[in-house]
């Protein structure tokens, strides 16, 4: 393996090139997963390099892995345990950032992250949609197809891409690069590329859609009298408030506990008594200023859901309204906050609107009789069905020990996922080593073989 190494330095240069542990580590560990073991880390600064890079290993029947900002959650960009795998990093691809303020589009590298580009674009009052906990590269984004809680109104990231490039696997540089907002010349190429993890080739530039940034914006957090009503309170207030509904989201109350247990320094508890069982935080924008005349936005809020009251009780028991940051700050809280609550098993769940409701409560009522002791402490977007269904163990729990035990939970959720609810395993996150059991179990035969054929070939 030592000349593959010093053909690699050849191309990136011998510093660009980590072969020591210490300087390996921060690669190999994913931000929930099993510690990864790489031959090495290569870390190219462009496009050229990183065809270069991917021809060399693929000439030579090296096997890889490639990471963007190694945000995942299902172990896509971790490498293996055997220590044969080359981890191939693109936190180095950041050269472009070209703002189209006409075309309301960004050219970026892949390696940029989320928060630099609206860093950027923000100067010209535009932004990137895609609202995440994390803050991912752009790249990554694309090759995961990421969703976010603002889904609701912007759609994911295949809604607002207009073009890629991309190195294949024999390192040929492939230019989809256009940036028009409408193109019917044939086969959209690009979508081979979006939301398949690197499979079919490395994502190595950008063109993304940008929006206005809100120049108005209003939260509040509802809490529904039940959970059965969770999908005609949602439905109510698209009717009530249309386009400006711009996030929907459900936070259980034992998620909302673990994120005030573990961040009492940087969260307020605004709720009055205790925390209600389920929480909804609605987000409403503009993007526009106020004009002479207009109900302000935070008026349009209130009125819409007395309005929601009057037209039927039975859907909000309170509301509580604030500041929107001090809204977000909960909801971004969750995550990790759960993750630190005990032993996480975490699962990326979507259904149909209403579906992912009855799953919910299905869940709820049966895990008591089939995994006792295990807390369901679920959030995510309710707007567009998908649900971050996270379960916590207790870190001395013995059954912890138990491989079996786990893989049966595991296929516990799947199985009443797919089969009971018809719902996806992976709504944003990815196949990767987590899912891939899932993936192998419930694709049909037929449908593996020709997405091998488009993928791999």
């Amino acid at each position: 393996m030592s000349d593959h190494i010093y053909a690699l330095k050849e191309i990136v240069g011998e510093r660009y090139v980590l072969t020591e542990a210490a300087d390996k580590e921060a690669y190999e560990t994913p931000w929930r997963g099993e510690k990864g073991n790489a031959v090495c880390v290569v870390r190219p600064k462009n496009q050229a390099e990183i065809s270069q890079v991917i021809g060399y290993l693929s000439t030579h029947g090296l096997s890889f892995v490639t990471q963007s900002g190694n945000t995942g959650l299902v172990g896509a960009s971790t490498p293996d345990q055997s220590g044969e795998q080359v981890l191939l990093s693109l936190n180095r691809l950041t050269e472009t950032i070209e703002i189209n303020v006409a075309n309301k589009s960004a050219r970026v590298s892949a390696g940029v992250r989320l928060s630099t580009l609206n860093k950027i674009a923000a100067e010209y009052g535009l932004f990137f949609p895609i609202d995440l906990s994390a803050d991912p590269c752009i790249g990554g984004m694309a090759a995961t197809n990421t969703g976010g809680g603002r889904l609701l109104k912007y759609g994911d990231v295949r809604q607002n891409l207009l073009g890629l490039s991309v190195v294949l696997k024999d390192g040929f540089i492939l230019k989809l690069d256009s940036a028009l907002h409408k193109n019917n010349t044939g086969l959209d190429l690009k979508q081979i590329f979006i939301g398949t993890g690197g499979q079919s080739g490395v994502i190595t530039e950008c063109i993304v859609k940008l929006s206005i940034i809100p120049k108005q914006s209003v939260t509040a957090l509802i809490v529904p009298k039940s959970d059965e009503i969770l999908s005609k309170l949602l439905v109510a207030c698209e009717d009530e408030f249309g386009d400006e509904l711009s996030a929907f989201e459900g936070m259980s109350k034992n998620a909302i506990e673990a994120a005030f247990t573990h961040n009492k320094s940087n969260l307020k508890n605004g709720f009055y008594e205790a925390i209600p069982d389920y929480v909804c935080l609605i987000e409403l924008n503009r993007s526009w200023n106020i004009k002479e005349g207009e109900t302000s936005l935070d008026n349009a809020l209130q009125m819409g859901l007395n309005n929601i009251i009057e037209k039927d009780a039975s859907l909000i028991q309170d509301a509580l309204f604030g500041h929107t940051d001090e809204h977000w700050k909960l909801r971004h809280a969750l995550s990790e906050a759960v993750q630190n609550d005990g032993k996480m098993i975490g699962f990326d769940l979507s259904f149909e609107r209403d579906k992912a409701i009855a799953f919910r409560s299905f869940v709820q009522k049966s895990l008591p009789e089939n995994f006792a002791d295990i807390k369901m402490c679920d959030f995510g977007h309710i707007g567009d069905g998908a649900i971050h269904c996270n379960f916590v163990i207790a870190e001395d729990d013995p059954r912890l020990q138990d491989a079996e035990f786990i893989e049966n939970f595991k296929s516990w959720v799947f199985e009443k996922t797919v089969q009971d609810f018809q719902g996806s395993y992976s709504a944003e996150h990815g196949i990767g080593p987590s899912n891939q059991a899932a993936y192998e179990k419930y694709t049909p035969d037929r449908i593996k073989k020709i997405a091998y054929q488009i993928l791999l070939d």
